[in-house]
């Protein structure tokens, strides 16, 4: 696996996955209406793109397809982080997050993370402070604010 930077030209595949694998992986914990409004399979090419070159944006290769994507804002705020369906529990999402949260400014990391990423963020040493209802289309989807205190040298 290989991790680099993004390139505007990911952000079609990029698409794509975070579409299958909120549709696939978050089915668990999600009804379909919800997954439905979360991922709609539309979106704004142009705007992602935006936000991932203004974001620290790395992506995961492997044999030249992507299987991972993160991303996290100056402040620390890590916004989308997604593994491809086919390459879930391959350490992927652990090593993107560990390579964004190295390079956060801030001593504190704070995510969204989905009913299906909780565990996974817990794991990492990040704290629930407080879980909430976004609203998506109109309707509802539960998610939790979570903080990591990193200590940086």
């Amino acid at each position: 696996m290989k991790i680099r930077k993004y390139r505007h030209a990911d952000c079609g595949q990029m698409a794509k996955l975070f579409y299958d694998t909120v549709h696939t992986v978050c089915a668990e914990d999600y009804t379909e209406e919800q997954l439905d409004a979360w991922a709609t399979g539309e979106v704004d090419l142009a705007q992602w793109d935006k936000s991932f070159s203004e974001h620290l944006t790395l992506v995961a290769e492997m044999d030249g397809i992507i299987v991972g994507f993160g991303d996290m804002d100056r402040e620390g705020y890590l916004d989308r982080l997604y593994v491809h369906k086919d390459y879930q529990r391959k350490g992927i999402a652990s090593a993107i997050c560990s390579r964004l949260e190295q390079t956060a400014a801030s001593t504190v990391v704070t995510t969204h993370a989905s009913i299906t990423a909780r565990a996974f963020f817990e794991k990492r040493g990040y704290s629930t402070v407080k879980k909430q209802t976004v609203i998506r289309k109109g309707i509802g989807l539960t998610n939790f604010i979570m903080k990591k205190q990193q200590n940086k040298q």
